[in-house]
């Protein structure tokens, strides 16, 4: 099969987008279980991309207890180089309005580490440098992209990974924004870090469907609340996507793509033979395995 080089992980208003053809559905299976549900593959723009339904079919799935890890492998086996995940997210500023566009920089894990959170445990260790979480590159596109279609974008922002379901309370949303945060969401923690692991380039389209519970003018955020924006929002999501898949040179080397060069511990002749065969896929250029 052809490498898969672009992948998008999100929902059903992506992946069912009627400008997606020739799609094909993989069941992929991983040393970490299966993904969230089956990988569709489609044409878009001229590229072949994989979609990711993060919460599975008909969203299904918790924040907390998402296969983030067999999601990010699976796309590694793929081939892909490049992630745009698309996030729903409370907005924590005045500015970043409901059907805003943001492209965060930042990220604050603020989840209790009940999430497996990296490739590498026992037998080979890594420690990948993630000061800067996302991508330059693909948040240029994505805000280039949102501009050419007639959204409002803005092109930096932090943003706090709770770990959900529920939402925050407004201590806690008080809280976030006194430490500096602009955005609130639940699933962009471990996804970024993971991605980074396997020299993945991940960046995030993130879209304001609320303003949390700390903007005391506004009624408090209600699921339902958020599905009704939500849908207001996907038109303008769909089309920015696609607008940045265009854009996007598969080919392209980015830091990303050598982020193990310098993020492996443990020595060549210490690493543990099993370890090494189930993570081959991420292993594979900095080990450089057959």
């Amino acid at each position: 099969m052809e490498a898969i080089k672009i992948a998008v992980i999100g929902g059903s208003g992506l992946y069912n987008m009627s400008a997606i053809s020739a799609v094909e559905t993989l069941e992929i299976d991983t040393p970490f279980g299966k993904p969230s549900g089956a990988i569709r593959i489609g044409s878009l723009r001229g590229k072949r991309v994989a979609f990711v339904p993060r919460h599975g079919e008909g969203h299904v799935l918790s924040p907390a207890t998402l296969p983030y890890r067999a999601n990010i492998y699976a796309l590694k086996t793929l081939g892909v180089r490049f992630v745009i995940a698309v996030n729903a997210v409370g907005s924590l500023r005045e500015d970043y309005a409901p059907g805003h566009i943001i492209t965060p920089d930042q990220i604050i894990d603020y989840t209790i580490h009940t999430r497996a959170r990296s490739f590498f445990e026992d037998g080979v260790v890594a420690h990948v440098s993630v000061a800067d979480p996302t991508s330059d590159y693909l948040r240029k596109i994505i805000g280039d992209a949102v501009e050419a279609i007639g959204g409002i974008v803005h092109r930096r922002g932090t943003f706090l990974v709770e770990d959900g379901p529920r939402f925050a309370t407004r201590a806690e949303s008080h809280l976030f924004r006194a430490w500096g945060c602009d955005l609130i969401g639940m699933t962009s923690a471990p996804e970024a870090f993971l991605a980074r692991e396997a020299e993945i380039d991940f960046a995030s389209l993130a879209h304001v469907t609320d303003y949390d519970s700390w903007h005391e003018a506004e009624e408090a955020v209600t699921s339902d609340m958020v599905i009704e924006t939500l849908s207001k929002n996907i038109e303008t999501v769909q089309a920015a996507l696609a607008e940045a898949i265009a854009r996007i040179d598969e080919d392209k080397v980015v830091p990303a793509h050598t982020a193990l060069d310098t993020a492996l511990a443990t020595s060549r002749a210490a690493m543990d033979a099993a370890t090494v065969k189930k993570l081959k896929p991420i292993l594979a250029r900095a080990l450089n395995l057959d």
